[in-house]
């Protein structure tokens, strides 16, 4: 918290200049197993707590006026876990799903899932479609999980559909550009992701939106993921709002443009 504020004792969001604000905030939840350590816990319960911290990110980044929240559940890699942990997994997905769908409705979130779902248990991808669904005509917060994801396969997936593309006649290889890339990925019609945050002190991506997050800002914190709350939101967005946002170009041609 900042002297101000603390001296104040009020919220870091009253620091927060909602004029610039990011439209996407990207987050990898990281450290739940490692919570569960810390507490002498099973690793379940790092998993069970870290939902508590998806409402109340959700719910705050909704309040803030944020347009999109994409939430890093569940990687590829994340299928080689030991099967025990999977499945609990999966069982708390389920649950956490139905808890949460009155929420979503009442807080006007749309939810979306971005990833190889065909590979979820049948009730998982039921229970996800189902609330998707329900979802689908909100106006507020877009909330997207990625579940079952990683950037390589959606890479690839790109490539096989451009590809198919290309061999029946309905794409000159000559015309694929940046654009056709972006097209033909898992978030199509998402805005890439300003600000990147990941909780549990790893500094890495680990094969998460690497084309999506090729000028965010990047924002690491040692915070556990079940330990991430609210005020740890406004801290990475007034860091984000410290940064000057180049994409490329100098320092003196952003002064000019503003």
């Amino acid at each position: 918290m900042t002297e101000n504020a603390q001296m104040n004792n009020m919220s870091l969001k009253e620091t927060i200049d909602l004029e610039r604000l990011p439209k996407h905030i990207a987050v990898i939840m990281d450290g739940n197993g490692r919570w569960a350590k810390k507490n002498g816990m099973d690793r379940f319960m790092g998993h069970k707590e870290g939902v508590v911290s998806v409402r109340k990110i959700s719910e705050a980044t909704g309040r803030l006026g944020i347009d999109y929240l994409t939430l890093y559940t569940f990687s590829t890699e994340n299928w080689n876990r030991p099967k025990e942990e999977i499945d609990s997994l999966m069982l708390l997905m389920i649950t956490a799903i139905k808890n949460e769908s009155e929420d979503l409705m009442t807080n006007n979130v749309r939810l979306k899932v971005i990833g190889d779902i065909k590979r979820l248990p049948p009730e998982t991808c039921e229970s996800l479609l189902n609330v998707i669904e329900r979802t689908s005509k909100n106006t507020g917060l877009n909330l997207t999980l990625a579940l079952s994801y990683s950037s390589k396969w959606e890479l690839t997936e790109a490539v096989k559909k451009i590809s198919v593309a290309v061999k029946n006649g309905s794409l000159n290889i000559e015309q694929i550009n940046e654009n056709t890339i972006s097209e033909n990925l898992a978030t199509y019609g998402t805005p890439d992701p300003d600000l990147l945050i990941r909780t549990g002190g790893e500094r890495r991506i680990s094969n998460y939106l690497l084309w999506q997050l090729a000028y965010a800002e990047l924002y690491f914190t040692d915070v556990y993921w079940p330990d991430f709350r609210e005020e740890d939101l406004y801290a990475a967005i007034i860091d984000y709002q410290q940064r000057e946002r180049r994409f490329g170009k100098t320092g003196e041609q952003i002064q000019v443009k503003n």
